[in-house]
């Protein structure tokens, strides 16, 4: 009974460490060079993707089974969009993206946002237009939404998920 109430008493005490090292609610956890280096990667991630340098690309990604990569599919049977799992599915669909034809990223950097989630996670978000003769794309510019999940590991910041989401047309008004 005693190591019972032992281990409970231990548990509660470093769940209540764990959250007294969290930031406070509304507190931003990463300060504005940190921030400010995440748009910097953010806008080297699109000079690569324009550029088609998929080295450079593999290695701004975590080195992990558990990166995702969601995008447009070429495969009937695994839907219009789905995700890819690991850096070996990312990067075979990123070259299979980019040797499709011309593929040119647009971000709207003026509406790029990137927040802390955590001092070890950060998420951009940025509207942009994509153009892309892939799977059945016919290469005009469309407006899309790319969400990504940064990581720090060590003293980088590495994409853990990179989110890429077509805006669907606004539905025809009557009248």
């Amino acid at each position: 009974m005693i190591k019972l109430l032992l281990a409970i008493l231990m548990a509660s005490a470093l769940s209540s460490g764990a959250m007294a090292a969290s930031p406070e609610i509304g507190e931003e956890p990463l300060d504005s060079a940190v921030l400010s280096t995440i748009k910097t990667k953010f806008g080297t991630l699109m000079e690569l993707a324009n550029r088609h340098d998929f080295d450079a690309l593999h290695d701004m990604f975590w080195q992990s089974p558990s990166t995702l990569l969601v995008a447009k599919s070429a495969i009937q049977s695994e839907g219009n969009w789905a995700g890819f799992w690991g850096n070996d599915a990312v990067d075979r669909k990123l070259r299979d993206i980019g040797s499709s034809g011309p593929v040119v990223l647009e971000p709207d950097y003026a509406k790029l946002r990137v927040v802390g989630l955590t001092r070890d996670v950060a998420e951009s978000y940025v509207p942009m237009n994509i153009t892309v003769s892939y799977a059945g794309q016919d290469g005009t510019p469309r407006p899309f939404l790319m969400i990504i999940n940064w990581l720090r590991v060590g003293e980088d910041w590495k994409i853990a998920s990179e989110i890429i989401l077509p805006i669907p047309p606004l539905p025809a008004t009557k009248g």
